[in-house]
């Protein structure tokens, strides 16, 4: 009797939340097609179907510059998003971000290395910055290793923060010695993250890593209520703690460095939205990550919009997520942050 009541109490809850999925499904589709019209072509504001049909130059804008950087801010999103889910539920930290484990400041070092002491090709320092984010992620993981003071996570957590810092003590050197006509304000503005010089070339470079990184983690989502447990509460229910966060954390990775390597350093997405979807959806990753995917890349898309349309210049990436993002972390911060995950 009682295993029916609650049956039946849980079904309108299952319900609701296919609601909130498919609202959010379409809010994402119909923010897309009205982003194809907005910009700053022919005039501030939205491209008409006629221009579009009868001009050809505005044809061509559409098809090679708008379409493939508003997938690129999509997919940015969604990495961001699900990448951040995947930290904050594994190291049970509201605070932590994809950037976590020295892989944001690995990304940076590689590029800044690649545009100081090697051609500067896009090619390259979107190689460099990979490699160096994953880089940072196996440094992080082999001093762990090394670690003999507390918790498995403890010790990753100190390692990545060591890692962090000496990544950043490089990215110093590198600017130091960088021209500061040419190439130090080159890494600012990588720095900085944006969408401005995205091709179909360089979307399709890092779809397939991204779409890897996000399907392992879209297929092992439910693996993550287990992996946010104590490593001797997940063993005894039949997981292998260590190997399978190593698994989702390389899935994480691998999405993130392919993504800011195009993008460059882009903050806030992947902390401040798996919060907002655990609000809408609950605690439980077999519905929030979805939820932080189409919301990432929801908030992806809208700040893209908005670096391209605001003003003349384009605005950085980075600063209008940071912009934004701050201010929706003072306001979770109000309303209690880190709501579902175990401190």
């Amino acid at each position: 009797m009682n295993d029916d009541a609650s049956l039946l109490k849980a079904q309108p809850e299952r319900t609701q939340k296919s609601w909130v999925w498919a609202v959010l499904a379409a809010v994402l589709v119909l923010l897309l097609v009205l982003s194809v019209f907005l910009g700053r072509y022919p005039q501030a504001g939205v491209l008409r179907i006629d221009q579009l049909r009868d001009n050809l130059l505005a044809q061509r804008l559409v098809v090679n510059v708008r379409i493939p950087r508003l997938l690129t801010s999509l997919l940015l999103g969604m990495v961001l998003a699900a990448s951040g889910t995947v930290f904050q539920m594994i190291f049970a930290n509201p605070l932590v971000e994809p950037g976590f484990l020295g892989v944001s400041q690995g990304a940076a070092f590689g590029a800044a290395l690649a545009i100081v002491f090697f051609s500067a090709s896009a090619a390259l320092v979107q190689g460099m910055a990979a490699l160096f984010a994953f880089a940072g992620l196996g440094f992080s993981y082999l001093l762990a290793r090394r670690i003999r003071v507390g918790s498995w996570l403890l010790r990753l957590i100190l390692a990545g923060i060591a890692v962090s810092a000496l990544f950043s003590a490089g990215l110093g050197i590198v600017k130091y010695l960088a021209d500061p006509l040419r190439q130090l304000p080159e890494i600012t503005f990588w720095m900085l993250g944006g969408l401005a010089s995205i091709t179909w070339t360089k979307f399709l470079a890092v779809l397939p890593a991204c779409l890897l990184g996000l399907a392992v983690i879209f297929a092992f989502r439910w693996r993550l209520n287990l992996l946010a447990l104590d490593e001797t509460t997940a063993f005894s229910l039949g997981a292998a703690p260590r190997r399978e966060r190593l698994v989702m954390m390389i899935a994480a990775v691998l999405a993130t460095s392919a993504i800011i390597s195009v993008a460059g350093m882009v903050g806030w997405i992947g902390l401040i939205i798996p919060h907002i979807a655990r609000r809408l959806v609950g605690s439980d990753t077999r519905r929030n990550l979805p939820a932080a995917i189409l919301l990432g890349g929801a908030f992806g898309v809208i700040c893209d919009d908005l670096a391209r349309m605001l003003m003349a210049g384009e605005i950085p990436l980075g600063i209008l997520t940071s912009l934004l993002g701050a201010a929706i972390f003072i306001i979770l911060m109000a309303r209690g942050l880190g709501k579902g995950v175990r401190a």
